[in-house]
């Protein structure tokens, strides 16, 4: 798979959406009357992945003894495949079932000493903080938030994250794309600088494989993890850890297995009798973004996002957040005082959801919450028109 780079600005391409890609939204078994503007937080399955899945469902039950017996030399195979599609190295690559299952194995996995702290920011994803917050209480350890401002650019982060550094600072967990404001963090520079303070590095990629040009971070980081279910196409759960070499043989999966003395990768990956059919037809999500053409899909994505960024400043008023171009989301500020805390951004989607007929995230923010749209290629123009309108109406 051979992506391109990515820089933070803005892009020209954005203000107009992209021609459509014939056939795209047929791909999928989505429901016409909702716009899906919500990708990046549980993806979709293509219909022929479903199929692909379904097949595997089948032969597992005409010989569940067979199945399950062959299931770790073909989850090896699996793996190889997802691990040449990301530029990575398939002996530090193990298939697990998502981010929030990945960052709990690599927690685990780091002898933290009392005293040593956790650095992660406030654009992280709240579940991973959880879990840093879970393993340093064990520890004696500290869990330190670092606030970014929302319209800081890339340079000003890196500075930013380099500057909290602390004398005991073990860990920085960072993302490669935020989930809540979609932008940039965990930038090759920034590892980079980071592992030559010390400092170990856990990227969560979760919206990196099959967006982004990934092979960087994968080689940089201590710990990276990312999720196939949303942007490649893959069955959900689907994910991958990937751990450098001298981590390996320390990590320690969350349950007991047979294939434990196998060693890492197979020691995190079994688990009795899981479904592991989703895993398995996770190569038939690559093959359709590679049949669809995955820089023709990044680029639709993209600029289709952007242009959806603007039709919400432009028709309901909302203030944009800084935009990294190859990112397949954009996010947005709504007005002081609303969604600014989580029962409100729940509403707020509930709201959006039985309104206006759309999907979107929102997120709680100090002096007004953040919202963010994704774009793929089942997704249309007129469906981010119709958002904005409907949200100058619900916002006033």
């Amino acid at each position: 798979m051979v992506l391109c780079s990515v820089k933070c600005h803005t892009s020209s391409d954005e203000t107009l959406p992209p021609e459509p890609i014939a056939g795209a939204a047929e791909l999928f078994a989505l429901d016409p009357a909702v716009a899906h503007l919500n990708h990046g937080s549980y993806g979709a399955v293509p219909l022929a992945v479903q199929r692909a899945q379904e097949q595997l469902r089948i032969e597992q039950e005409r010989d569940p003894d067979a199945f399950l017996l062959e299931a770790p030399g073909r989850i090896a195979e699996v793996r190889r495949v997802i691990a040449a599609a990301l530029g990575a190295d398939p002996d530090g690559l193990a298939l697990l079932t998502n981010v929030t299952e990945a960052v709990a194995v690599a927690l685990d996995s780091i002898p933290f000493a009392a005293g040593d702290e956790i650095l992660v920011t406030d654009h992280g994803y709240g579940v991973v903080t959880r879990a840093a917050e879970r393993r340093a209480a064990e520890c004696g350890a500290t869990v330190r938030t670092l606030a970014l401002p929302l319209d800081d650019e890339e340079d000003a982060v890196v500075a930013a994250v380099l500057a909290a550094l602390r004398p005991r600072t073990r860990l920085a967990i960072l993302d490669r794309i935020t989930s809540p404001t979609a932008r940039a963090v965990a930038i090759g520079p920034l590892v980079r600088a980071l592992a030559e303070r010390g400092v170990l590095t856990m990227v969560d990629a979760a919206h990196a494989p099959g967006m982004l040009p990934v092979e960087q971070e994968i080689g940089g980081a201590d710990f990276w993890f990312g999720n196939l279910h949303k942007w490649a196409f893959a069955p959900r759960p689907t994910a991958v850890l990937a751990v450098r070499p001298e981590w390996r043989e320390r990590i320690r999966p969350l349950t007991y297995s047979w294939e434990h003395e196998q060693g890492y990768p197979a020691r995190v990956e079994w688990r009795g009798t899981a479904d592991y059919t989703g895993w398995l037809a996770a190569p038939a999500g690559l093959a359709l973004l590679e049949e669809l053409g995955v820089e023709r899909v990044r680029g639709h994505n993209d600029r289709l996002a952007g242009y959806g960024q603007r039709v919400l400043v432009e028709l309901a008023g909302l203030s944009a957040l800084p935009a990294t171009p190859g990112v397949s989301m954009r996010a947005v500020r709504l007005p002081a005082g609303v969604a600014q805390d989580e029962p409100a951004a729940k509403a707020l989607m509930a709201a959006v959801r039985d309104g206006i007929g759309a999907r979107v995230a929102v997120r709680p923010w100090a002096g007004g919450g953040v919202l963010r749209i994704s774009a793929q290629v089942y997704n249309r123009p007129e469906e981010y028109r119709l958002l904005a309108a409907g949200l100058a109406r619900l916002l006033g």
